[in-house]
C-alpha cells in the first residue's frame, strides 16, 4: 500500500437528520462554533443544510425537504448520521478520469466553478466539484473529491489551513473571518463501519479507498494532510457507516467548555475518552494540553 506523502486532504463530512433546526442548535451551542454558510443550491436536489467549521475544514448537515432524495433514503434505511466524505486534491478532474478510466468508481455530479473575490483583485479562484456513486465503495459514504486550481492568491490550496473553500460559498473575504474564529478547532479523523454481511474487510476498505483516491496508507489509516480515516469491522445490528469523528482542541479549557455544554444539553459525556453523540454519530474530543489520551480519541 501507498507511505508517500499525501495529496488529498479531508476537508468536509457531511450528515444527515430528520431535524435541521435541532441539529443546528446541539452543533452550534456546543462546539461553540456559528453557521458558516447556508447553501441555497442545494434546494434543487430536494434538501437545506448548513456548514460549520472547524478551523479551515467543514462539518456540514442536511435534511430532506421532500420524499424521494438520496439523504431521505439513508434516514429511512439506517437514521440520521453520515452521509458523504468530501475531500480536497491537487487537480480533481485529471483524478476523475483516472478513477472513471480504470473502473474504480462512476461519476453521479460534477461541475467547474469560478469565484471572484474583491481582495483578490481581479484574480480568479477556479476548481472542480466531483461526487462519486457510493455503490461498491465501502464505509457507507458518498465520497466527492474537490479541487481549488493553485494561483498567487492561493499557491498551496491543499497545506493552507484557511484556504478558499467553495462549499462555503461566493464570499471567501467574509467566510474566512468564521473559519478563523474556530481556529482552536481541528478536525483530526473518523471512523466508518463496515457492511457486517459484505465481504470487504478493513484492509480490503483501505486499499480500495487508496487505490481510488491516492490516499497513502500508514497501518490501519488513511493518511490525509490533515486528518486520518480507519475503518472498523462490521458487526450484527450495526449500520455501515460514519461511527465516530475526532476533534483536537487546542487548550483543555476550551474541550472542558465543550464537553460542560454537551452535559448542559442533555448529552451523556464518556470520559473514557472525552466523547458524546450528537446527529447519530460519536463526537470524540483530545488535546495536546497537559495529560496524553489513551482513549479512542487519541487512535485518530
Amino acid at each position: 500500500m501507498a507511505q508517500q506523502s499525501s495529496s488529498v486532504r479531508l476537508r468536509q463530512i457531511a450528515l444527515v437528520t430528520n431535524d435541521l433546526k435541532r441539529a443546528r442548535q446541539e452543533i452550534t451551542d456546543i462546539l461553540g462554533a456559528p453557521v458558516i454558510y447556508e447553501d441555497p443550491t442545494v434546494r434543487q436536489w430536494g434538501l437545506e443544510n448548513f456548514l460549520v467549521p472547524l478551523g479551515g475544514d467543514i462539518i456540514e448537515v442536511v435534511a430532506p425537504t421532500r420524499s424521494g432524495t438520496t439523504a431521505g433514503r439513508l434516514l429511512d434505511k439506517r437514521g440520521e448520521g453520515g452521509y458523504m466524505i468530501i475531500m480536497q486534491t491537487e487537480d480533481a478532474d485529471a483524478r476523475s478520469k483516472d478513477i472513471v478510466t480504470s473502473g474504480r468508481s462512476k461519476v453521479i455530479f460534477q461541475h467547474p466553478f469560478s469565484y471572484s473575490y474583491p481582495s483578490w483583485n481581479g484574480a480568479k479562484d477556479e476548481g472542480f466539484c466531483i461526487q462519486y456513486h457510493p455503490k461498491g465503495i465501502a464505509g457507507g459514504m458518498m465520497p466527492e473529491l474537490d479541487s481549488h486550481k493553485a494561483c498567487e492568491r492561493n499557491p498551496r490550496p491543499l497545506t493552507t489551513r484557511f484556504s478558499p473553500w467553495h462549499p462555503c460559498g461566493p464570499d471567501y473575504d467574509r467566510y474566512l473571518g468564521v473559519m478563523k474564529s474556530t481556529a482552536h478547532l481541528h478536525l483530526r479523523g473518523c471512523l466508518l463501519n463496515l457492511d457486517a454481511g459484505g465481504k470487504v474487510n478493513a484492509n480490503a476498505a483501505l486499499q480500495q479507498w487508496s487505490e481510488t483516491y491516492d490516499i497513502p496508507v500508514r497501518d490501519t489509516h488513511l493518511v490525509f494532510t490533515n486528518a486520518q480515516m480507519s475503518f472498523a469491522r462490521g458487526h450484527e445490528g450495526r449500520s455501515e457507516g460514519l461511527l465516530f469523528i475526532t476533534i483536537r482542541v487546542d487548550t483543555r479549557s476550551q474541550m472542558q467548555g465543550i464537553l460542560d455544554r454537551a452535559r448542559a444539553a442533555g448529552k451523556t459525556v464518556h470520559t473514557d475518552g472525552d466523547w458524546f453523540e450528537m446527529v447519530g454519530v460519536r463526537w470524540n474530543f483530545w488535546t495536546d494540553e497537559g495529560r496524553s489520551r489513551s482513549g479512542p480519541a487519541a487512535r485518530l
